[in-house]
């Protein structure tokens, strides 16, 4: 057939016909889709193929991808992640199942329970939930407000301890991100959560760790939590535990559920909680992460990067702080000119998220794709896999550098850019 690829000139054919393609997206886009995306608007990749870090356009340029999709731990297509898929596909099963136990289901479950902390494993329960971002936030709400009784849930860093006194009651749950928040990458030390773990325990209140963002490895532990060796009462699980797939878990103590008499049982609601092929990707995800030892490397080589990363805060003037743990890291922007406290955490001296969109298109004309998060939009975040090299995350950062320079430069009429930082 003229033009297909085993034809001469067919893959030149194709390539221009994907181009096309590509563009056509492109224009497209905006009149059908909003602008939230993992892969801004602004930046002009159309990705037709992908593996590991490296994700190809219909232009034919390769890039690194440090925003890995939604944070997938293995890259894109991953060949133990394609094979589980594969499984169930040729297998004829059902893909798609509402509260029936299947085998893959249940191969799932049993590999999740080999990551978790002892104390939590022993006498766990796995609730499937809706994939989206508030699904797996409101089951586990649900869950603590039918156990306890209570209605109240509160954040970790608005929880005064002292709280449950004349007139006030203690509250339902107390939720805490390992990371302090996934989207300004700011780790929670491992004392304080120790601290909030004891101080939880004695009031008989239950801890809530949300591990969407830090789980399967990402930090250089299975789960962020496993750092301070507190073992929580829930678990929120999502992204990288469905292997680049939609699925998402609230992992709870068993003593840990609503009574028989419960007046508000915890919904089982969320569409395509039962999705099969998410199952066996995430089955195959944990364990491949466990089997090789991904978080130890992601361990050894995010502490590489933020020793590399860490001197362009004295170096450049736009980088405010550089911050992370294992292999999610975050370069917190600022404007050279401002001294003013910003309005609330991750917003110090005047950041801006439109300096970290200018970094962010300046990464990608070095083929390299980061993630502008916070909210302020005003941190640059890497998320590499956890398959990444060291090659790999070399290349990675000597681009950022790079990129961060020449951003940092036009800079100059304002502040001293190079080699010092501006006087404070």
């Amino acid at each position: 057939m003229a033009g297909s690829q085993g034809t001469p000139g067919g893959g030149v054919l194709a390539r221009g016909r994907a181009v096309r393609e590509g563009e056509g997206a492109s224009r497209r886009s905006p009149a059908r889709e909003p602008a939230a995306r993992t892969y801004a608007r602004a930046l002009p990749v159309v990705p037709v193929r992908a593996r590991g870090l490296t994700v190809e356009g219909a232009d034919g340029r390769r890039y690194l991808d440090c925003a890995s999709g939604a944070g997938s731990v293995l890259g894109h297509n991953h060949p133990a992640v394609l094979e589980a898929i594969r499984r169930v596909l040729d297998s004829g099963a059902p893909l798609q199942v509402m509260n029936l136990t299947t085998p893959v289901e249940d191969a799932f479950v049993t590999e999740l329970l080999r990551t978790l902390p002892s104390g939590l494993a022993d006498h766990a329960r796995v609730r499937f939930c809706g994939p989206s971002g508030t699904d797996p936030i409101d089951t586990a709400a649900a869950l603590v407000r039918a156990a306890t009784g209570r209605d109240r849930t509160v954040a970790a860093d608005r929880w005064v301890p002292d709280d449950g006194g004349p007139g006030r009651a203690r509250p339902a749950g107390v939720f805490l991100e390992p990371a302090g928040s996934a989207a300004e990458v700011r780790p929670v030390p491992d004392a304080v959560v120790r601290r909030l773990r004891a101080l939880t325990a004695e009031r008989a209140v239950p801890l809530v760790v949300d591990e969407r963002e830090t789980g399967v490895g990402r930090t250089g532990a299975f789960w962020a939590v496993d750092h301070s060796g507190a073992v929580p009462d829930v678990l929120i699980l999502a992204k990288a535990i469905g292997g680049s797939l939609p699925l998402a878990a609230v992992v709870h103590r068993a003593d840990l559920h609503e009574p028989d008499d419960s007046s508000a049982p915890v919904p089982e609601g969320g569409g395509f909680r039962g999705n099969q092929l998410a199952l066996a990707a995430g089955a195959a995800t944990l364990a491949h992460v466990r089997e090789h030892r991904l978080a130890e490397h992601a361990a050894a080589l995010g502490a590489r990067a933020l020793a590399r990363l860490r001197p362009l805060a004295e170096r450049f003037t736009c980088v405010a702080d550089v911050r992370g743990r294992g292999l999610m890291t975050g370069v917190e922007l600022t404007t050279p000119d401002d001294d003013a406290p910003g309005p609330g955490p991750g917003s110090a001296r005047g950041t801006t998220g439109g300096l970290a969109g200018v970094v962010q298109r300046e990464c990608l004309r070095r083929g390299l794709i980061v993630d502008v998060t916070g909210p302020a939009a005003n941190v640059v975040r890497l998320l590499p896999p956890l398959t990444v090299t060291e090659e790999q995350m070399t290349a990675a950062l000597d681009r950022l550098a790079d990129a961060l320079e020449s951003v940092d430069r036009r800079c100059g009429d304002r502040a001293p850019i190079r080699g010092q930082r501006a006087p404070r």
